[in-house]
Formats: C-alpha cells, sequence, structure tokens
C-alpha cells in the first residue's frame, strides 16, 4: 500500500511546492484571508447557505452510499472553511 500522503500531494502536485504552506505563519495568514472574505454580510449569507446546503441537510434511510459520501465530503468542506475563519478572527487556538 501506498503511503499516506499529506493534503492535495495525493492528486499528484509537487509536494516541494505545497511544503512551504505547512508554516504556522502561513497558516495564520490563510486563515485571516478567509476571515476578510467572510466578515460582510455577504460573506455572513454565503455562510448560511453552505450550512443549509450541507450540514443541516438530512438525507432519508433509503439514500444511496454515494449521496452520503458525497454530502459527507461537502461537509467537511464547510466545516474546514468555517473554522478557518474562526481562526482568522481569533476565536480558535488551532
Amino acid at each position: 500500500m501506498a503511503p499516506y500522503k499529506k493534503g492535495w500531494a495525493w492528486f499528484g502536485l509537487d509536494e516541494s511546492a505545497t511544503a512551504n504552506n505547512d508554516s504556522a505563519a502561513t497558516d495564520k495568514d490563510l486563515a485571516q484571508c478567509f476571515a476578510r472574505c467572510f466578515r460582510d454580510r455577504d460573506g455572513e449569507r454565503v455562510t448560511r447557505h453552505l450550512k443549509a446546503m450541507t450540514m443541516e441537510q438530512a438525507l432519508g434511510p433509503g439514500a444511496p452510499d454515494t449521496v452520503l459520501r458525497h454530502l459527507e465530503g461537502q461537509r467537511q468542506l464547510v466545516a474546514h472553511i468555517l473554522a478557518l475563519i474562526e481562526r482568522g478572527r481569533g476565536n480558535s487556538s488551532t
């Protein structure tokens, strides 16, 4: 079995190009970028929409496995975006 590749490296990107993005300063800067993008009324509206489409959506017991996996992937992405926003606002230490 192939070793786990961090981030998007599995997608065929050059790992050396993404290695620089792992620093704490870059992570903090990225989180602040997300916070700025979503700080106004439009940003709040977008985050409400994303949450409604993903986190607040319930599938029935007959939902196919592929649909469940797709929705969980969307939820993961939205949760990551929301965490970056909170971190950029200074509301989270991680």
